[in-house]
């Protein structure tokens, strides 16, 4: 597989880990006020804070994202010197790369981080299911 066509793929999976970050967030919230069971699933919930928190853990202590350092090197590989690429790959960056001081992007990603922990602490994933209550004796 050529260099700039794996750096398009690295590119595609960091946006799609921003969508699940980002677009999990809205649904978790969507699912909890519409009282789904999915939205409890501490599978989700689990993966969706450990994505964050990696993402927070990443910006406190000044390392680059490992995908954005990969996709690099793959189009300096490929020839190219940025993210000069296929029309949705050049669209997919611009939505990704904003060009802010790094304390921006600590403050906004900790910010988020500590909404998602406060949901689930507001409302926290269900580990087990109960069983339903019986009218009988006991229960």
């Amino acid at each position: 597989m050529d260099a700039g066509l794996l750096a398009d793929v690295v590119l595609i999976v960091h946006a799609l880990f921003v969508a699940f970050v980002v677009f999990g967030f809205v649904a978790i919230l969507a699912g909890l006020a519409a009282g789904r069971d999915w939205a409890r699933s501490p599978w989700l919930r689990g993966l969706h804070l450990g994505a964050i928190g990696v993402v927070c853990i990443e910006a406190w202590v000044g390392i680059a994202c490992p995908l954005t350092v990969w996709e690099g090197a793959l189009r300096r590989d490929a020839g190219g010197d940025g993210y000069a690429s296929g029309f949705i790959a050049d669209w997919v960056s611009r939505l990704l790369y904003w060009d802010a001081p790094a304390w921006v992007f600590t403050l906004a990603y900790t910010v988020f981080g500590g909404l998602v922990a406060l949901i689930w602490w507001w409302a926290p994933p269900r580990f087990r299911r109960q069983p339903p209550r019986s009218g009988g004796p006991g229960g």
